[in-house]
């Protein structure tokens, strides 16, 4: 079946691609989708003051607003109703994830199926309500502390605030919806890394502005193509590398036949966690700063004021605790989206264990064991390619926007969507083959 699929995948071709009218219709409507999300991040909220906040966001874009700023596709940094992001979702899925490795009954309707899937989705969407309102409330109130910023401080303004950030998140939420059941690839990383991906021309254009001013000199700019290569290429490697685990099944007889005993593999991602421990470590570690940044600086006590300093970017202790925070959340975010015992469990129902391995309770010890070796080699992966741009940051002053969270982001998206098109590719070469042997034994039959 593996060389089957294989030698679909190899006869692929631009004429398979012509032919395919259905994914030709959801790529366009991919594009479309997103060209829809792109316009939102301009338009900007009604009541506030667009120069005054442009200059307010250019000491604050070092903190946490960046960060956001960044997801957003530059939504923030013009507070448009897109400002939120799909951000508030995700906080929500984390959070809800969290809660079904703890709470029993939302536990159980994780194993109950298509049903239960829907009823968990559900709450996530209630979530995504709650802390897309508590975070609208907050940037209304945030923008009336601000001098000059809101036109008509006031209830109204606070109202058609958080109407209009929540209404955009919703919308975005709906909209990655609709791109996954009706377009290629999943609609929220799409949406995250359509705004990423938005940027990348004025950060490149910035660079070689530098460039040629002197302030940065040809080789520090070459040096800084050929890591992010290497960068992409390391990230490509390990999201494709997997340690696949040999499941052998018995022998089964149905009737008076005898069917051989089939053998397959459980795959384990080297990087199970995915960039979630990235975003987590960022958004910790720059939240100092960015309420520091908000306050009065001479009304911060000493040791407020030494601890702001000491986690800023390039910053040794900065440097220490992201990369400790990065290993500790990619064995936590690990443990809770793959469950051993669970999967042991399962085997064992269909009949199927590891060679050498007692099945059950041996068995999710073995997978265990294995999961942990490889998630000490993903979160050393992890924390590498997120700390070398902080150090190039630090070092040569290159404004490197794409970033280690970014640059994870930006290629585990554009994997799974090339998978995803592959995959629509080989569906329609395989039903064309299907429908000429059915040609084929018509005209022998007649």
């Amino acid at each position: 079946m593996a060389s089957a699929a294989e030698q679909l995948a190899s006869n692929l071709n631009f004429s398979t691609f012509a032919k395919a009218e259905d994914l030709k219709k959801r790529l366009w409507f991919t594009l479309g989708a997103l060209l829809v999300y792109r316009l939102g991040t301009y338009i900007p909220l009604p009541g506030l003051n667009a120069d005054a906040f442009a200059r307010a966001f250019q000491g604050q874009s070092g903190g946490i607003l960046g960060l956001f700023n960044m997801f957003s596709g530059g939504a923030v940094e013009r507070m448009a109703i897109f400002a939120l992001g799909i951000m508030p979702y995700i906080s929500a899925s984390i959070i809800v994830q969290l809660m079904t490795s703890v709470v029993p009954s939302l536990e159980q309707l994780k194993k109950e199926g298509e049903q239960g899937r829907k009823i968990i989705n559900q709450y996530t969407r209630y979530g995504t309500v709650l802390l897309g309102t508590l975070q609208a409330y907050g940037i209304a109130v945030g923008l009336e502390g601000g001098e000059g910023l809101v036109l008509d401080p006031g209830w109204f303004f606070r109202i058609s605030t958080v109407i209009s950030l929540l209404g955009g998140t919703m919308f975005l939420m709906w909209l990655g919806e609709q791109i996954t059941s009706r377009g290629i690839g999943n609609g929220i990383s799409l949406i995250i890394f359509a705004g990423i991906v938005a940027h990348l021309p004025t950060a490149m254009a910035g660079t070689l502005e530098l460039g040629r001013t002197g302030a940065l000199s040809f080789g520090v700019i070459a040096a800084v193509v050929v890591m992010a290569v290497a960068v992409i290429a390391l990230i490509v490697f390990v999201e494709r590398a997997q340690r696949r685990l040999l499941i052998q099944y018995p022998k089964r007889q149905v009737g008076n036949r005898m069917f051989q005993g089939d053998t397959s593999h459980l795959p384990l991602k080297l990087n199970t966690a995915g960039v979630i421990p990235a975003i987590f470590a960022s958004s910790l570690l720059l939240l100092p700063a960015t309420l520091a940044g908000f306050s009065n600086t001479a009304e911060l006590p000493g040791w407020a004021t030494t601890i702001v300093a000491a986690l800023g970017h390039g910053q040794p202790l900065y440097m220490v605790l992201y990369a400790a925070m990065i290993a500790f959340f990619a064995f936590f975010y690990t443990a809770i989206v793959f469950n051993p015992k669970d999967t042991a469990d399962n085997l064992k129902k269909h009949g199927g264990f590891i060679p050498g391995i007692r099945p059950g309770e041996r068995t999710a010890e073995y997978i265990d064991y294995v999961l942990t070796r490889i998630t000490v080699l993903g979160a050393i992966y992890l924390v590498f390619v997120c700390i070398l741009p902080e150090i190039l940051i630090a070092q040569t002053g290159v404004p490197f926007y794409l970033g280690g969270t970014s640059l994870l982001i930006v290629v585990s998206v554009t994997l799974d969507t090339v998978a995803q098109i592959q995959g629509h590719l080989i569906a329609q070469q395989y039903e064309g083959l299907i429908k000429k042997s059915k040609l084929r034994g018509g005209k022998r039959g007649r």
